[in-house]
């Protein structure tokens, strides 16, 4: 199964980006060349640097990334950017481990290859709406703690 995040934390949280299950047991680098294609599709946007862990070291990235996925542990060709983006990799963890865990990822009761496509589609979908529903939960406190202030204002006297 590959799964994508950004690097970047947006006000939502981290939102899983791109889930797709890989028939068999491919090797991580073996994976590039069928998923970065699908995921600037997805998105509408070309990928200006990949961020993964080693399993990608002598990766088969389509011709047009070959230069722009960058491993954990790499020391040459690398800009002050790069490293921080290096650094923040470690966020990407903890969004696959909470997927796995709490969104029922890793466990799969369905028989078939196509049940499995299913349960990591879904299970990313309930990650990505948890994370969705606790912005909406921020965003209304803020609302509503505006209209009391409001409220408050025009409800005490006026000294003066």
């Amino acid at each position: 199964m590959s799964v994508a995040t950004t690097l970047n934390l947006s006000k939502g949280g981290q939102f899983i980006v791109h889930v797709k299950t890989l028939p068999g047991n491919p090797y991580d680098g073996h994976t590039l060349e069928t998923v970065l294609p699908e995921i600037e599709t997805q998105i509408g946007a070309n990928l200006a640097r990949i961020v993964a862990d080693r399993g990608y070291r002598g990766h088969n990235a389509p011709p047009g990334h070959k230069f722009k996925v960058y491993v954990s542990g790499q020391r040459r060709q690398l800009t002050e950017a790069i490293k921080r983006d290096l650094r923040r990799r470690s966020a990407v963890e903890p969004v696959i481990g909470h997927a796995k865990g709490e969104r029922r990822m890793s466990r799969n009761f369905l028989k078939g290859a196509h049940r499995d496509t299913a349960n990591a589609v879904l299970a990313a979908a309930g990650y990505n709406f948890r994370r969705l529903l606790a912005w909406l939960a921020i965003l209304w406190r803020a609302i509503v703690t505006a209209m009391l202030a409001d409220a408050l204002d025009a409800a005490l006297p006026k000294v003066g």
